[in-house]
């Protein structure tokens, strides 16, 4: 018998999901933006290995997978794009200063 029932996985995932989607709408910091996006990956994988579980499927966590490397990629470029602009003379990480760079 499986910790927790299908319903209730998707109860949290829903819930990881409005957590990381209120992160990206509220703050401001592109770090903590990042964070919330690999928030909402996360809760996406684990609807998919819920579903892969429940329907004794393989694709769930092969989906999984997939996810986890792209959130590793997500975060790895987002965290480049960061470094540069900061060494690029930006004094902030404020994502409303976007539209102040010129070029």
């Amino acid at each position: 018998m499986p910790a927790f029932s299908f319903n209730n996985t998707l109860v949290l995932a829903a819930i990881m999901f409005s957590v990381g989607l209120a992160g990206v709408l509220v703050r401001r910091n592109m770090v903590f933006m990042l964070m919330s996006l690999d928030i909402m990956l996360n809760a996406a994988a684990l609807v998919f290995v819920a579903a892969g579980t429940r329907w004794h499927d393989a694709a769930g966590q092969v989906m999984f997978v997939l996810i986890l490397a792209l959130a590793a990629v997500e975060t790895a470029v987002g965290l480049a794009i960061i470094l540069r602009l900061h060494a690029h003379g930006r004094p902030t990480l404020d994502a409303d200063t976007g539209n102040l760079l010129e070029g």
